[in-house]
């Protein structure tokens, strides 16, 4: 007869194993969309912007190596700016470095596809990086504003990250309330902006309008990853926060059906 021990764990390994394969496979079905910005140029005084690099890699490549398929989507379509100030050294992640080293990754912002033809019903999730540019092109973007809406109503991760959640100022609720009301969202805070002297790079104060929308806004220390989540409402902080954010995502993809 077979000990105990063996007769015992032997198969709860093979259920857990079968769990896990079965996860995986699930996981190379679902369907991620990353929106991002099609801003290059801070008007009024010129300077450049785009996608903060780090906060668009480290969440590519963590859905890539989870088995999403993952689109990547902007305003204007087509070649997607990336802000300068985010791949010089004393910014470059390892992710970073990785991504300027991958034609592949570079090409799904080369190739980005309009908003406008996006449908919200062919994915499964919804990311958002930031950077400044979001701040500038998003806001008022009304394909921006309805796929949020609309992933967030199905129950559908819906995630943004440092910026990004200015993408949120005119997205609603089904009540015509704003959709942050109430609810605890981050977001770059404002002695972030100070401090990083960037201030003049965006229109708005993003921590001032979530709380001015009805925003719990919360925080943790200032370069620090800091994430939460509203049900199926993901922020983060800043670009330290963006792998947090999209493991959330991965995490929630994987319990859903």
């Amino acid at each position: 007869m077979l000990p105990l021990f063996i007769l015992v764990v032997f198969p709860t390994l093979l259920f857990a194993q079968a769990v896990k394969t079965q996860n995986s496979k699930n996981m190379k079905l679902k369907k991620v969309l990353i929106v991002v910005t099609s801003a290059s140029i801070v008007p009024g005084n010129g300077k450049s912007t785009g996608i903060w690099l780090e906060e668009f890699a480290a969440p590519y490549y963590l859905f890539k190596e989870q088995g999403l398929d993952i689109t990547v989507a902007s305003p204007k379509g087509g070649q997607a700016p990336v802000d300068p100030k985010s791949m010089s050294p004393d910014y470059t992640t390892e992710s970073v470095r990785r991504f300027l080293q991958d034609p592949d990754a570079q090409a799904a912002l080369t190739h980005t596809i309009p908003l406008e033809q996006v449908k919200a019903s062919d994915y499964d999730a919804l990311y958002y990086p930031g950077g400044t540019g979001p701040v500038w092109d998003l806001p008022e973007n009304t394909y921006s504003i309805r796929l949020i809406e609309s992933s967030y109503n199905d129950g559908k991760p819906t995630a943004l990250v440092c910026h990004a959640p200015a993408a949120l100022k005119n997205v609603k609720d089904n009540n015509g309330q704003p959709l942050v009301k109430g609810k605890k969202i981050a977001g770059y805070s404002n002695s972030e902006e100070a401090a990083g002297q960037s201030s003049d790079m965006v229109p708005f104060s993003l921590e001032t309008m979530l709380r001015n929308e009805g925003a719990i806004y919360v925080k943790g220390d200032d370069w620090h990853s800091f994430s939460v989540a509203e049900a199926n409402l993901i922020t983060g902080q800043n670009p330290a926060s963006s792998l947090a954010v999209a493991q959330q995502v991965v995490d929630q993809l994987a319990t859903s059906k």
